[in-house]
């Protein structure tokens, strides 16, 4: 696959555009409109695929890896990575405003939607994500400083022809969450064993 080193690259699309969003030097901006969410039934019993995401389309294996900023308050606030086959099939990881506090964590939705998260250790104004899927497996990584990477999740994620990478942000609760993608790159995997945290 070409190598993408920018949200300014071309190829880039939206699924739910915002109503105000800017790219100027490979950074992307924008404000959530109201009541944005990706889920699908568990618990809540309600399917929602409203969110906010920007991103390229590609066939194979990859490494992608963004930074975040944020400013989360509001229950549900969420910003990271989206990756999607289709309205059933997609994961998200990055930052969730729930109980309180930011917490970093992950959904992976095969029909149904789960939750895993969990505290996050740094200053969640701004963090990093990075998502490797090489031979069926995904691996999801999180990173406080841009430097060390500790896994967040590992799971299975089959093939298929063609999938939709890129970031994502939604306010389930509210609209106005001022987010900031920066630092994008897309490219094949890093070939990294699962526990080096470079």
């Amino acid at each position: 696959m070409t190598a993408i080193d920018s949200l300014g690259a071309e190829g880039g699309v939206w699924i739910n555009p915002p109503q105000v969003w800017t790219v100027e030097e490979g950074k992307l901006q924008f404000k959530t409109d109201l009541n944005t969410d990706f889920w699908q039934q568990t618990y809540y019993g309600f399917q929602r695929h409203t969110g906010h995401a920007f991103g390229f389309y590609l066939e194979g294996d990859f490494t992608v890896q963004v930074k975040v900023m944020a400013g989360f308050s509001h229950l549900y606030d969420q910003a990271g990575l989206f990756l999607l086959d289709d309205d059933l099939h997609w994961v998200k990881a990055g930052i969730e405003f729930n109980d309180g506090q930011s917490s970093v964590g992950s959904v992976v939705t095969r029909k149904m939607s789960d939750w895993a998260t969990g505290i996050f250790p740094g200053d969640p104004g701004t963090f990093w994500m990075r998502a490797t899927l090489e031979n069926e497996a995904l691996r999801i990584q999180y990173s406080t400083d841009g430097k060390t990477w500790p896994l967040l999740r590992l799971c299975h994620w089959p093939e298929t022809r063609k999938r939709f990478v890129g970031v994502m942000s939604c306010t389930p609760e509210r609209q106005g969450l001022d987010v900031i993608f920066d630092e994008f790159t897309l490219g094949p995997p890093s070939n990294k064993p699962l526990h080096d945290l470079t």
